[in-house]
């Protein structure tokens, strides 16, 4: 091709992306984004980046758990709100009350740059309902095992690691019924640990039962775990936030293996959903498809210690195996007896009526 040809195609290439550019602040010019989120999945240097390239406002609201999104969400039948971070098992809720919208995905090109097994939409429990497509992924974390190096001198392979007497008074755990139920059912070889039957809550109790006795204490957030594992020299933590605990002891200055046991972690899997008083539901896809490039998932490994959607997790082996959470069978049950354990019941008095 002649010189002069190549450049006036390279100014015509030029020009058409310019006109792309201002089409798009056209037309998100003076719109308001409103996100709903977790710290750490929008930081203001991403935020401010999508500002400028779409021309719009974004306000972002951060929550510190699943009990205050709903509250938002709820609230105002979700008039607040336009986009949100939710796992897959807590999305369900939302779409059965209505407050939850399908995304269109010819508008999510960048899901094309996603994982294979994040791509395959019907293979994640929860996202499709009736062929509609409810929530993208954006980031996930698997609840592995942190050991201490100078006190686990061999990496534990099961969970079974935690009930292990040698460190009674060692184990630091997770403060939450649901996800300690699952991991109950997972050490007694349950398939479907998020669906405990009627006559299986005994043994799981006891089971429980059993692990308090090995508890040093029960933690809540990530920072508050660094802090007891660190100040109590624990020997194992259930990693409730898996490779983000990681990154933080390490930071912190504590020598620390992580692993993910044989039977598998039980693993969240949040994603961005639109709400029903969506104003814009062009401008919050926007948001969707800008979250899936290459900036916003090397922050989450690098500055939260997540994993992305679009690469491999640097925190996985490839035979390491993700139980992807689902809602459970009954959440205040669980939680109604976690706390009866937590006070040192019984097991006939945890089960009582």
């Amino acid at each position: 091709m002649p010189i002069h040809t190549t450049c006036c195609w390279r100014m015509l290439r030029s020009l058409i992306w310019t006109f792309i550019a201002f089409a798009a602040l056209g037309a998100y010019a003076q719109d308001t984004l409103r996100v709903l989120s977790w710290p750490g999945y929008a930081d203001r240097d991403l935020v401010r980046a999508f500002e400028q390239r779409t021309g719009s406002k974004v306000e972002v609201t951060f929550i510190d758990s699943d009990d205050v999104m709903w509250q938002k969400l709820n609230r105002n039948k979700a008039a607040d709100f336009d986009v949100f971070a939710v796992n897959t098992a807590e999305l369900q809720r939302y779409i059965q009350a209505g407050l939850a919208i399908p995304v269109n995905t010819a508008n999510i090109s960048n899901t094309a740059n996603q994982l294979p097994r994040f791509r395959d939409l019907k293979g994640i429990p929860g996202l499709v309902h009736g062929d509609k497509v409810f929530a993208i992924p954006y980031t996930y974390s698997e609840m592995g095992l942190i050991f201490d190096r100078q006190q686990v001198k061999q990496p534990p392979t099961s969970i079974h690691a935690l009930w292990d007497a040698h460190y009674r008074g060692k184990v630091l755990l997770y403060n939450g019924g649901s996800h300690n139920f699952s991991l109950a059912a997972q050490a007694l070889g349950d398939p479907t640990p998020y669906r405990i039957a009627t006559n299986e809550w005994p043994a799981a109790v006891d089971q429980l039962i059993a692990l308090r006795r090995n508890a040093q204490g029960f933690y809540s957030q990530p920072e508050e775990s660094v802090e007891m594992f660190k100040n109590g020299h624990s020997a194992l933590m259930f990693a409730n936030y898996g490779s983000q605990q990681l990154q933080l002891l390490k930071k912190a200055g504590v020598d620390v293996g992580y692993v993910v046991p044989k039977e598998g972690a039980l693993a969240w899997l949040d994603c961005w959903a639109i709400t029903r008083g969506v104003k814009n539901a062009q401008l919050a896809e926007a948001w969707i498809n800008y979250f899936l490039e290459p900036q916003a998932g090397q922050a989450l490994i690098t500055r939260q210690g997540l994993a992305n959607t679009t690469s491999e997790s640097p925190y996985l082996r490839p035979q390491d195996r993700m139980v992807w959470l689902e809602p459970v069978e009954n959440v205040d049950r669980r939680s109604a007896l976690w706390e009866r354990i937590l006070a040192g019941d019984r097991a006939s008095k945890v089960l009582a009526p």
